[in-house]
């Protein structure tokens, strides 16, 4: 993948930039191309090596249609459950460092979930902002909406997942109150096939 000046690209953890110039500079004797990224959020430049981008995860902003899929993703009931607070947060720092939109939209799900039944700690309750902020950047200039009305909508996709999550998990409660309820009625007419054959013999 290449990009033009003008581009407009994510940075994994940086967010939104746009490519103000390409340059080759000449360091320890050895040439390379570089991009200069304008990091749009606080206004600050990167240089990325030009052959180092699928390394760092570069990648060009989400399309109309993406925001479609991110919010059905956002909506879909589906949440990572990891109750292990190292694996956890090994899990959600890998998906954040992709740069992936999506495996950012996983992170939020599950961090904002998590939240409503425990306190986050520190890195993840910042990580959490990290993954929500970058994804209302990235929809509100795709979409060129702003920020609050954006967020207003992320949070309205949350809110259907946690929903559908809920009722998720209250069907299978349901199932396995159910199972068991049988497994019991099982083992019990078990138990009285025998004392009412001895009482008939």
């Amino acid at each position: 993948m290449t990009f033009q000046v003008g581009d407009k690209v994510i940075y994994p953890n940086h967010g939104l930039g746009i490519v103000e110039r390409i340059e080759e500079k000449t360091i320890l004797g050895t040439t390379c191309g570089f991009f200069h990224l304008r990091i749009v959020s606080n206004d600050t430049t990167v240089l990325v090596p030009v052959s180092n981008i699928d390394g760092v995860g570069l990648r060009k902003a989400i399309s109309d249609e993406e925001v479609n899929r991110l919010f059905t993703q956002l909506s879909d009931g589906k949440i990572d459950n990891h109750q292990n607070w190292k694996g956890r947060f090994k899990d959600n720092s890998d998906k954040m460092r992709t740069g992936s939109i999506y495996d950012m939209a996983d992170v939020l799900k599950s961090l904002t979930f998590l939240s409503k039944s425990k306190s986050l700690s520190f890195r993840e309750k910042r990580m959490l902002d990290r993954a929500k902020d970058l994804i209302i950047s990235e929809i509100s200039d795709v979409v060129r909406q702003k920020r609050e009305d954006v967020e207003g909508q992320v949070d309205r996709a949350l809110e259907k997942c946690f929903v559908m999550k809920a009722r998720s998990i209250a069907r299978a409660t349901a199932r396995a109150k159910t199972a068991k309820a049988v497994k019991a009625m099982a083992a019990d007419t078990a138990a009285i096939r025998p004392r009412v054959a001895a009482r008939a013999s």
